[in-house]
């Protein structure tokens, strides 16, 4: 397999419902990783990025989180629409997408 050009986390933590943190599951996660996944399959660049799901990100409020490697670009409140901008710009185009990248004050 050769080494991928971008590493892309997607969160998928779940938490128990009573517990004070909140989690990405809660907000669709599992939907955003599948969508990244089809995208992968679709245009088959199998070679160039690899996928991954994680647990937690760190910025819990702002989910589902998305972390792009190797530039260190993390996404919040990430939906299944967005995944295609998201491949189409920073993944093939190398234009991360400011509308969807957190703030300085979660991933400074």
């Amino acid at each position: 397999m050769p080494k991928p050009e971008k590493h892309v986390f997607v969160c998928t933590q779940d938490r128990p419902r009573w517990h004070p943190r909140p989690s990405c599951s809660a907000k669709n996660c599992v939907e955003v990783a599948e969508e990244f996944y089809k995208h992968l399959q679709d245009k088959q660049l199998f070679d160039k990025v690899q996928v991954t799901t994680a647990g937690c990100l760190g910025p819990c409020l702002k989910g589902p989180t998305v972390l792009v490697y190797p530039e260190g670009v993390m996404y919040g409140s990430v939906k299944k629409e967005d995944v295609a901008t998201i491949f189409d710009e920073h993944l093939q185009n190398d234009k991360p997408v400011d509308r969807l990248m957190m703030s300085k004050e979660f991933w400074g």
